[in-house]
């Protein structure tokens, strides 16, 4: 599939394609981290091209389609770097399996072993607390309900979290050229902070100013169930009113502007590239852009795609005229 339409502007590049096919002609060891939300399998159909990969069937299918992205992500990762993924379990309700029974699809673990399968190491595993309390009011999952912990607690589960999953490409012998570290120095994250974002929860138990992350917000701070999702809310997205696509955009989910920078900032340097297969309305790329890295997205949607310029263009002006002042305040 070729390239639909194309636009390049100041540090970043967004095209209208498949993200298999564009990615296909990528230099080796060219992409400095991936970051995106893969799509949730047959949860979601975001358009009606036969290479969307929620036209598909079944789990299995979907991880048959991903694998082929997987295994160009590989080809074309920097050794030594970082793919980052952003995923949740699937829930099946009672009457919707072949058995009639009802429970969770580990689509989380079937991403880990199409990443390892592909040559990748798995890194870690972040939990993302959603509350279940509004897990509950949205989707009135039989599972959450009081009266049938009343009645029966062996139906009940806990919440839904979301993940972070994170796969490194090793670096093999003659690979030493190509390594660039990521590299924090110690004037910019102190221990504190650090062993706070070593914990496979971030979370705040520090409220002092002096151990605040300088990425404008302290470390994932959890509410109690009923209060909210924390301080990395799944609200903090990008506007997607704009993105008119009467048959996919209720189904758009774009990544968590949080969970994207915390990412970008942690496994990637100034001036880095970032690639997201996935850009939707171009969540990645405005938080690339916000925080001085370079971007690549392909996005198969044309609604989508054209939201995603519009939002990596203004975000670049804003980017332009920060930098604009820092020179003429220096």
């Amino acid at each position: 599939m070729s390239v639909i339409d194309q636009y390049e502007g100041k540090n970043y590049s967004a095209y209208l394609s498949d993200c298999v096919e564009f990615s296909k002609n990528l230099p080796d060891n060219s992409i400095d981290m991936t970051v995106y939300s893969p799509p949730f399998s047959s949860l979601y159909v975001y358009s009606e091209s036969i290479a969307d990969m929620g036209n598909v069937e079944n789990d299995e299918q979907f991880i048959e389609q991903y694998s082929y992205l997987i295994r160009e992500k590989y080809r074309f990762t920097r050794p030594g770097r970082i793919s980052a993924i952003h995923v949740k379990d699937l829930v099946y309700y009672q009457g919707s399996s072949e058995t009639g029974t009802s429970g969770i699809r580990p689509f989380t673990d079937m991403c880990t072993q199409a990443h390892i399968k592909a040559g990748f190491d798995f890194h870690c595993r972040i939990t993302i607390f959603r509350d279940p309390v509004l897990e509950r009011a949205k989707t009135n999952a039989h599972g959450l309900l009081y009266k049938n912990f009343q009645a029966d607690a062996s139906f009940c589960r806990v919440g839904m979290p979301e993940y972070v999953l994170v796969f490194r490409k090793w670096a093999k012998d003659g690979d030493e050229n190509l390594i660039k570290p990521v590299i924090h120095p110690k004037t910019n994250i102190p221990l504190s902070v650090w062993q706070d974002l070593a914990s496979p929860i971030w979370r705040a138990p520090f409220k002092d100013e002096d151990v605040a992350l300088p990425y404008g917000s302290h470390v994932w701070n959890l509410n109690k169930s009923g209060y909210g999702d924390g301080d990395m809310p799944a609200t903090d997205v990008l506007n997607v009113k704009s993105a008119r696509d009467e048959k996919a955009e209720k189904h758009l989910c774009p990544m968590p502007l949080n969970v994207t920078e915390r990412a970008i900032r942690l496994w990637s340097n100034e001036g880095d590239v970032i690639y997201s297969p996935f850009m939707g309305v171009g969540s990645e790329g405005v938080v690339a852009l916000r925080n001085k890295r370079k971007f690549i997205g392909t996005e198969l949607n044309p609604a989508y795609y054209y939201q995603a310029l519009k939002n990596l263009k203004d975000d670049a002006l804003v980017s332009q005229s920060a930098d604009l002042f820092e020179k003429l305040s220096s």
